[in-house]
This record gives structure tokens, C-alpha cells and sequence, in this order.
């Protein structure tokens, strides 16, 4: 395999205002020609507009290197990939930083950042809540992968993603190490990590501070052309900072979500800490309910949350597949609301279990518990 390549050998300048999106493309292209290896970003602040990593090539972003977004949408792409319904993109946008799809062996490592310069895409001046108002234009995710295996993150910084930072679509056999994910909190729908129908994926020892969702596991069925499945999933030893949840499970219009595993956490949230949320407002017009979400274990977790630490909530005339084998156990929780397992008339929550759970809340019902079957409480500590 051939040594490094280097973006600046291309051409790519660390100005911050010359665009180098050809420069760096151009670099990748001659090393996947050459049968892969790695790309190197020196430092410098190298603007950029839409990048395609190809197999058995890893960018590494060196100390000091900035890959940084362009402001104009010009720059960036339309997601565009067989099986993949771009018109049906979440957030009505598919434009992107770096992509990769269908390729093996590929990923990002090093100290260096991915800025998405996401306050260029915001009109700062106008606010919807403590969030500024939701632009009507287009907002680009910094990564978006799709059909990849063999894929690694390793060491580097994703900042100020204008919507979320990192979209993972049918993924296989993912390795996530030591990220920080930070976005501006007054952004919203910057999610840290989106986990969208992968498999076998670990992620660990990061740190995400974003206004929205910091983790997600999808399964997001209406954007692909065969069912999607997200399972054997495993998350450790990470904190967790939002404005809105720490981790979410799923929607009510998704598929298989299955087999994932959560330990050693840190969550502090303005909203709530671990939600399974499927509300009517997240369904097309006419659907009940898809979802099938399944062993899902949380342990040793501390939560400190405005709201609801833990919110399992389907809303009634959804009927889901299913919604059992969800585990709890040795959590500290500070709160300003209650432990909710509530599902509807049509969809009954089974076999939940909290085990050496402590929670210290201000609401007036600690735990509440509607429509469920097999709820266990073991070593639960009440506190106010």
C-alpha cells in the first residue's frame, strides 16, 4: 500500500477562505487509486464544501487541522444513492459535508476538527424558545454514511453541525472511540450521533454537548427501499450534555431496533435523560405504528435532567409491533419529573425492569405507569 497522501500536495490551502473541495477530493480519488491508504490534513483551516471518502481510505485530521464547512449551500450535495429515497430526507434536506457509500474499510481518525459552521446557516437574531428559529433553507449534516462496512472515528472533533452531526444509515461493524461532538445548544436539530438501521456498532469514550438529541438509534423505514434494522448496538463510558434528550430510542414509524446495550453514562439534560418517545406527531397521515424495539439495557447511568429521566411513551391509536425487555439498573437520577412507562389502550409496554435505581425528583408522581405488563421494581430508592 502506498504511503500518506497529503490534501496540500493537491492544492488544498488552510486559509480559511480559499475553497478547497476539488484539492481534497482530487487527494482521496488518487489514493483510492492507488489501492487506499491515508489521507492526511495538515494544519490549517481548509474550507470545504461536499467530500466523497471512498473503500480502504481514512482521512486523518492532524492536530490543528480545521476542515471547515462552507457557508454557502452551493457547495454542498444532494445525497444521492441507490435505495436511498433522498426526497424523503428528515429535516427536508439530504446536502452533507463528507460522505461515503457502499464503501469498506473507511473512516476518520485524528485530533483534528470537522466544523460545520453552523451559525452561517441561522438567522442568530431570530428565536423560537431558547433556540434560534429553524431556518426555512436547506442545513447540511457534517457525515452521512451510508450501506459502509468496517467503519472508524477515532480522536477527532465535530463542531457546530448545521442539522445532525453524524447521520449512520445501514452500517455494519462500526468503531466510534474518543469523539467530542459540540454543538452551539441554541442550534436545533444539531443530534450529536444518529445510528439509522446499522448493526454491530460500538460507541465509546465520547463526549456530546448538542441542543438536540445527543444519541440516537433509528430505524427510519420510509427512506430506504428495504426494511431497515438497527441491532447489536453497544455504548459505553460517554457523556452526554442536551437541551433536549441525552439518548432516544426510536419513532413510531420505524422498524426493528434490537439487542442494544448503554453503560457507564453521564447524562445532563434541559429536557429529558433516556426517552422511547412515539407520539401520533412523529407518524404519516393514516399509519398506527411500526416500530418493534426490543432488549434494551441501561446500567449504571447517572442522570440529571429538567424533565423525565426515563420516558417509555406510546400515545394512544398507536399500535406497535412491540415495546419489551427494556432494563435499568444501578442509575442515580436527579429530576424535575417522573419515570414514565406508558403506552396506550393498543400498544402495551412489556417486561421493563428497574433494579438499584435511585431518584430524586420534584414531581409529584415519582413513577408513573400506565398500560404496561411485567413492570419489576428491585431496590428502587424514592427521594425528593
Amino acid at each position: 500500500m502506498p504511503g500518506p497522501v497529503r490534501i496540500e500536495d493537491f492544492g488544498a490551502c488552510g486559509d480559511g477562505v480559499t475553497l478547497s473541495t476539488v484539492a481534497i477530493q482530487q487527494a482521496i480519488d488518487a489514493c483510492h487509486a492507488a489501492g487506499g491508504g491515508v489521507v492526511r490534513c495538515g494544519p490549517g483551516r481548509f474550507l470545504t464544501g461536499s467530500i466523497e471518502l471512498k473503500s480502504r481510505v481514512v482521512l486523518h485530521l492532524e492536530a490543528g487541522c480545521c476542515l471547515l464547512g462552507s457557508p454557502d449551500l452551493k457547495d454542498y450535495d444532494d445525497f444521492v444513492a441507490a435505495g436511498f429515497r433522498t426526497e424523503l430526507s428528515p429535516e427536508k434536506c439530504s446536502k452533507h459535508l463528507i460522505r461515503a457509500i457502499d464503501a469498506e474499510h473507511v473512516g476518520i481518525t485524528g485530533p483534528g476538527e470537522v466544523n460545520g459552521n453552523g451559525l452561517a446557516f441561522y438567522d442568530t437574531t431570530s428565536a423560537m424558545g431558547r433556540f434560534f428559529a429553524k431556518p426555512p433553507t436547506a442545513r447540511p449534516r457534517l457525515v452521512m454514511f451510508y450501506r459502509c462496512h468496517d467503519v472508524h472515528f477515532e480522536g477527532s472533533a465535530y463542531v457546530d453541525s448545521p442539522c445532525w452531526t453524524f447521520w449512520l444509515m445501514k452500517c455494519e461493524r462500526v468503531n466510534i472511540h474518543r469523539l467530542r461532538v459540540t454543538g452551539d445548544q441554541r442550534m436545533i436539530n444539531n443530534d450529536g450521533i444518529d445510528l439509522d438501521g446499522c448493526r454491530n456498532v460500538t460507541v465509546s469514550d465520547c463526549i456530546l454537548k448538542t441542543a438536540d438529541d445527543c444519541l440516537i438509534l433509528r430505524a427510519i423505514n420510509r427512506v430506504y427501499d428495504s426494511p431497515a434494522v438497527c441491532e447489536n448496538i453497544v455504548v459505553s463510558n460517554c457523556v452526554l450534555d442536551s437541551w433536549c434528550q441525552g439518548i432516544r430510542v426510536g419513532c413510531p414509524g420505524d422498524g426493528i431496533i434490537r439487542s442494544c446495550t448503554f453503560t457507564n453514562l453521564t447524562i445532563t439534560s434541559l429536557g429529558n435523560g433516556i426517552i422511547v418517545e412515539n407520539p401520533k406527531r412523529y407518524l404519516a397521515e393514516g399509519s398506527e405504528g411500526s416500530a418493534d424495539i426490543r432488549d434494551l439495557l441501561f446500567s449504571h447511568v447517572t442522570i440529571d435532567c429538567a424533565r423525565e429521566p426515563i420516558r417509555v411513551f406510546v400515545e394512544n391509536g398507536i399500535r406497535l409491533v412491540g415495546l419489551r425487555g427494556l432494563s435499568f439498573s444501578d442509575c442515580r437520577i436527579r429530576s424535575g419529573g417522573s419515570c414514565r412507562i406508558e403506552g396506550s389502550p393498543e400498544t402495551t409496554i412489556e417486561d421493563v425492569r428497574l433494579t438499584n435505581v435511585s431518584l430524586a425528583t420534584t414531581a409529584a408522581e415519582p413513577i408513573v405507569a400506565r398500560h404496561c405488563r411485567g413492570l419489576k421494581l428491585d431496590g428502587v430508592e424514592l427521594g425528593g
